[in-house]
Formats: structure tokens, C-alpha cells, sequence
């Protein structure tokens, strides 16, 4: 009997779900490509997260394999092209998770905007410093935002009641504009917008969107946000961008490279003055991990395949 492995976290609804129409699961959210190489041969689905690339090689050792799932939306470890080639679907669920990625990017804009870790943090040393912390509102500010697939629109909508003039850019939708979002271009997010935020998939178009060009094309010095994938940023372009005055803050939820025990030289040189900064914060990847969001990606996910395939 074929198999499916779940080569990542997910909730337990998923594997309820497949075990209830006599699946067998592989469920091994830590297991390496050598292993599920090694498993290839009989499996007929596989679940794939952040940390697991779906390759040619993969593919053509899986010769049963019917379809390839992710939980979340970016398919950039998935070779999807090549899979689709052969007649594999490639089904994600970025349904299950954008509002919950859309509420940590409002975290981080407040907690930049308010001061609210740095004050903490003094408050822990013995300090009351209210001058040094006074915060700043977004009330009638301009909000950019990059990528308006489901994130981008959610955050939008938690972005009702702030009365903020939101500009959205999306090079592949159009006909999205309303009473509450202008629809826009990258060059007027870069002239006029105060806080921009990235929403955009990780593609050779968008790999390292936000490069010194981009930070040098900024008007108004606005916050940085990007919670979608750290190679969307160079690195380097947004410290020069911090130390240039480009930027006013950056909020990161993701890095170029997440794997912090593999670290070059340069890398940690990078991250350490980060996080020296004041007016940056950075979190572990986190923003489309919440409880909910872990549901509801794991049975959506779950009812597509089922829809499609059974």
C-alpha cells in the first residue's frame, strides 16, 4: 500500500483525517531528504513545510507520487514546474494562515511604532524613561502594501479603523482597489508610503525585491516590514538602508538564512548588529504559526487533496 509522509508540524486533524479513509501516515515533522529519498519509491502524497525541498531528484524517485502538499503557501522549496510536468499536483493552503501572519505584522508595526520592547526592557534595568519612548501613531499615516493575495488582504482588513490610506501593488492582480485600498504602483509605495509591508511569494522575480535600489527609491523614511521570506530582503541593502536613514525601523519575521548554527562570518556579523538596533525586531519565523493558523492550514489542505484525489 502506497504511503503519504508528513515531512513537517501539523495539526492533528490531517492525519485524522487521512488515517479515517485507511491511509497509511508517515507523520515526521524533523526528517531529512536522505530519508524521505529513501521512502520515495511508495508514497503517494507528501507534506512539505519551510524546511523541505521537494526536487527533481525527489520527484523522479517518487514514482507513485500523486501530489505534493504544502501547508502555508510559499512553494518555493517545490520544484512545482517540474512536478506539474509530470503530472503531480501541487496544492497549498495560504487560506489557513494569512490572517494569522496579518496579526504579527500588526504586532511588530505597534511594538516598532510604540517602543513597547525597548521600554520593557529599561523598565527591567531600573529605567522610567517616557520621553525617550514616546511613541508614534500610524493614525493617518500611509500603509504599503507589497503582495495583495490572501495576507496582503487580510492585512487590509485588520487595518480597518486606523484610518490609514492603504496603496497595494500587486504586479499579477488588478481590479482589487475599493473604498478602503487604492490599488497602486511600486514607485508610488516607494514615494509616499510610510510603513510598507512585504506579502509576496519567494520567485526569481522577487528574490531580493528589496535590494539597494528599492531602499534608495524611498521618499519618506518609512518603517520596513517583511514577514513573508527573508530572501525577499538584502540583508545588506536594509542595514545600509538603517544606517543611511532610508529606513525609520524594520520588523523581520523572517531572515535570509534561518538556520542560525550554520552561520558564516559575515552572517553573524550581519544579524548581531540587527539586533543591537533599537528600531528593528526580528522573530523566529512565527507570524503564520499561530494555534489557529496550524489548524486551519492542516484541514484545508486536507479537504483540497481529498476534493481532488479521493
Amino acid at each position: 500500500m502506497s504511503k503519504i509522509i508528513v515531512a513537517g508540524q501539523c495539526h492533528d486533524i490531517f492525519i485524522q483525517t487521512f488515517e479515517a479513509l485507511g491511509k497509511e501516515i508517515i507523520y515526521q515533522p524533523n526528517i531529512d531528504y536522505n530519508s524521505i529519498l529513501t521512502l520515495a519509491p511508495e508514497i503517494e502524497g507528501i507534506v512539505a513545510t519551510t524546511r523541505t525541498a521537494i526536487d527533481k531528484r525527489l520527484i523522479d524517485a517518487a514514482t507513485q507520487l500523486k501530489w505534493i502538499g504544502r501547508l502555508g503557501s510559499g512553494m518555493d522549496l517545490i520544484d512545482t514546474a517540474y512536478a506539474e510536468s509530470k503530472g503531480i499536483a501541487c496544492i497549498n493552503s495560504p487560506e489557513g494562515n494569512c490572517n494569522a501572519v496579518a496579526e504579527h505584522v500588526m504586532g511588530l508595526l505597534l511594538n516598532l511604532k510604540n517602543k513597547i520592547i525597548n521600554s520593557y526592557l529599561e523598565i527591567q534595568q531600573g529605567e522610567w524613561n517616557r520621553d525617550k519612548n514616546r511613541g508614534e501613531e500610524i493614525f493617518g499615516t500611509t500603509f504599503g502594501i507589497i503582495g495583495f493575495g490572501n495576507t496582503g488582504k487580510s492585512l487590509a482588513e485588520k487595518l480597518r479603523g486606523f484610518n490609514v490610506n492603504i496603496l497595494a501593488y500587486d504586479k499579477y492582480l488588478t481590479g482589487y482597489g475599493n473604498e478602503q485600498v487604492t490599488e497602486s504602483t511600486l514607485q508610488t509605495i516607494q514615494k509616499e508610503a510610510d510603513i510598507i509591508s512585504f506579502h509576496v511569494p519567494l520567485t526569481d522575480e522577487t528574490y531580493y525585491y528589496a535590494n539597494e535600489d528599492f531602499f534608495d527609491g524611498l521618499a519618506k523614511k518609512p518603517t520596513f516590514i517583511n514577514a513573508c521570506r527573508g530572501k525577499v530582503t538584502n540583508t545588506n541593502a536594509l542595514i545600509n538602508a538603517l544606517k543611511k536613514g532610508q529606513v525609520k525601523a524594520a520588523g523581520l519575521d523572517v531572515l535570509e538564512n534561518e538556520f542560525l548554527s550554520t552561520y558564516s562570518a559575515e552572517e553573524k556579523a550581519q544579524l548581531d548588529w540587527l539586533l543591537k538596533q533599537p528600531n528593528v525586531l526580528i522573530t523566529p519565523h512565527i507570524a503564520g504559526y499561530s494555534y489557529r493558523a496550524t489548524y486551519e492550514m492542516s484541514n484545508i489542505l486536507a479537504k483540497k487533496i481529498i476534493n481532488q484525489f479521493y
